[in-house]
């Protein structure tokens, strides 16, 4: 097991934690963590294009000259695809799929082998506790700014804590989300990761303990 250190929210290292090789000592894997950022990516994807067909074009209710004896071409409908206005041939819709799959073992592997990285390239701050007094935006800021090195992070709480999200809301560098709702683009997504204690011990119990 790898030893961390940790601090408290002043910036102030008070003890060291040992994190388990299971969840953080895995080697990278370049083509699992693709496939599942490439899954990912490919389920978030919302359906935005959209066109009609001539079924659903309004108005070209009637047939807009008689069959024979004009000279001109036969049309059924003004909406058909030939005419200018007419219903779109082949064109997007909104009920296409672009999901992926992924096996859910690989998809938590990949999980895994990007915190992995983080803790390889000591991108990983680990907490005490965070307790703020107020949700304001300069109690966060005061937080960060103990730790000069941090640029951007992605802070994972353990629990809801109101004060804390809404006193993070308005830092540009800082996201910040419930560890039940994390995900492998949240890990890859920001170049440090800052948990505390608890966030340890869910994870360990929810990927070692509970095998």
């Amino acid at each position: 097991m790898s030893s961390f250190k940790v601090y408290n929210q002043e910036g102030k290292e008070i003890s060291e934690i040992k994190l388990n090789e299971a969840i953080f000592g895995l080697p990278w894997n370049d083509d699992l963590v693709h496939q599942a950022v490439r899954v990912a990516f490919a389920n978030q994807r919302p359906v935005l294009a959209s066109t009609k067909d001539r079924s659903e074009v309004r108005g070209g209710g009637r047939k807009p000259w008689r069959q024979k004896g004009t000279g001109r071409a036969r049309h059924g409908s003004i909406r058909s695809p030939l005419w200018k206005g007419g219903g779109v041939t082949f064109g997007p819709t909104t009920e296409r799929n672009f999901k992926l799959k992924i096996n859910k073992k690989m998809a938590q592997k990949a999980f895994l082998t990007a915190l992995s990285g983080k803790a390889r390239d000591n991108e990983i701050l680990i907490l005490d506790d965070l307790k703020l007094s107020a949700p304001k935006t300069k109690e966060m800021a005061k937080v960060i700014k103990n730790f000069s090195q941090i640029k951007n992070a992605l802070l994972i709480m353990p629990e809801s804590n109101e004060n804390v999200k809404r006193a993070g809301n308005n830092l540009p560098n800082l996201g910040i989300i419930n560890i039940n709702n994390l995900n492998i683009l949240d890990v890859l997504k920001y170049q440090y990761v800052i948990l505390t204690k608890s966030g340890i011990e869910y994870l360990t119990k929810k990927y070692v303990t509970s095998k």
